[in-house]
């Protein structure tokens, strides 16, 4: 599969799991101007579809948009670091660990494949964070939200 671009990083969004469950709210509507995509750019929620990341222009960082992978990679394993999954009760794994995830993450990002990592943290609460392709396969309309450099 063959891909050329660069990544934006989108999160850490932290909350409850009936917060994250409001899929009407991660969902943009069929046209840039309708109720449904403006109440969709004005969330923080993790769109139900990574690509939509794009189209929130206003969260988006140019100290979270890389043009090489690497940078995109230890972004993601701080925030892992800085939002550490629960553990369970019982001592057993309750997440793939950290370094399949990188593995995982490094293999994939510069083949176009979004990455998106969430988990369960001690607090109970949900946090999610993504890398995002740039241009995007899926959605080759839409446009950079800030291009690197």
């Amino acid at each position: 599969m063959s891909w050329s671009g660069h990544w934006h990083g989108y999160g850490p969004w932290i909350g409850t799991r009936d917060s994250y469950g409001a899929e009407n709210l991660r969902r943009p509507g069929t046209s840039p101007n309708d109720e449904q995509t403006r109440v969709f750019l004005s969330q923080t929620l993790p769109p139900m579809q990574l690509g939509h990341w794009l189209m929130r222009r206003d969260q988006t960082a140019a100290d979270r948009t890389w043009t090489e992978v690497t940078g995109a990679v230890n972004w993601l394993r701080e925030s892992y670091d800085a939002n550490p999954p629960m553990e369970r009760d019982d001592g057993r794994q309750a997440y793939v660990d950290l370094d399949t995830k990188t593995r995982y993450a490094a293999d994939s990002l510069p083949r176009g494949v979004d990455v998106s990592w969430v988990h369960y943290m001690r607090s109970q609460n949900l946090v999610s964070f993504s890398v995002v392709c740039c241009p995007h396969r899926f959605h080759p309309r839409t446009p950079c939200p800030l291009p690197p450099g």
